[in-house]
């Protein structure tokens, strides 16, 4: 675990040596949601202020999914710069290298969930009760937590820069292809039931229910046991993907 801190701590020398990349990091989710809520707010809801109590906790949701990309382009910088070569060869463990950077992202996401969080207050968005509230958080982390895991093992895998910007593009259509901005029910059925069936979709139809704010209409078994989905998705993508990085990383040579 020590080992681990330190290695996070690497990560957080480059945000005080690099300022700039960490505001884009912290920035670039807040202007997603000043411009789903204040610009195109009324042409969905009818009003920009009927549309933000619903559009907050989805893009809380979505940028945990964007943070994929950072920690995806990290890791396969430090693999193609041969700086993950240099960790294999000291005695510390793959889990301690690899649980470092997840160290580091985390706190990068409780950093963005501050900011995106007053970015909505200041719209007018608001929670209902702070324990609750408390959860839906958590709830936030524990996605990002497991999406941090699919990064790291899509960081190692990508064989360059041109594989990891292939796999950034899709982030797009998996944030876009949910419930984070507007209710399935709007949607093509077939759409519809993707959109619901969606990590992503299940977290943020969660948290809008701890936060006490609108939620999508229920009436299917994903959208009503959203907050078991919630739980369960991220605990699927970490049995999966934990062993995938770990394995990834001790077999890069071969």
């Amino acid at each position: 675990m020590s080992t681990a801190a330190v290695l996070a701590g690497r990560t957080f020398g480059h945000w005080r040596a690099q300022p700039f990349a960490l505001a884009i990091e912290l920035l670039f989710p807040v202007l997603i949601m000043l411009m789903m809520a204040g610009m195109f707010g009324g042409a969905i809801a009818g009003s920009a202020g009927d549309y933000i109590p619903f559009v907050v906790p989805g893009v809380l949701a979505l940028s945990m999914l964007f943070g994929l990309e950072s920690t995806m382009t990290a890791v396969n910088g430090d693999l193609r710069e041969g700086i993950t070569d240099r960790f294999r060869s000291l005695p510390i463990s793959a889990g301690s290298v690899l649980f470092g950077r997840v160290l580091a992202d985390l706190a990068g996401s409780v950093a963005v969930l501050i900011t995106m969080s007053i970015t909505g207050f200041l719209l007018g968005w608001r929670w209902e009760a702070l324990a609750p509230a408390l959860v839906a958080y958590l709830l936030l982390l524990w996605l990002r937590l497991a999406l941090l895991w699919v990064g790291i093992y899509l960081g190692l895998a990508a064989s360059g820069a041109e594989t990891v910007t292939a796999i950034q593009i899709l982030v797009w259509p998996v944030g876009f292809l949910s419930t984070a901005f507007l209710d399935p029910a709007t949607m093509p059925p077939w759409l519809g039931a993707i959109a619901q069936w969606n990590p992503l979709s299940s977290t943020a139809t969660a948290v809008r229910d701890l936060f006490g704010n609108p939620t999508v209409a229920g009436g299917t078994w994903a959208v009503d046991n959203a907050d078991l989905l919630a739980v369960l998705w991220p605990a699927a993508l970490l049995l999966v993907f934990v062993p995938l990085a770990v394995r990834r990383y001790r077999t890069l040579d071969r």
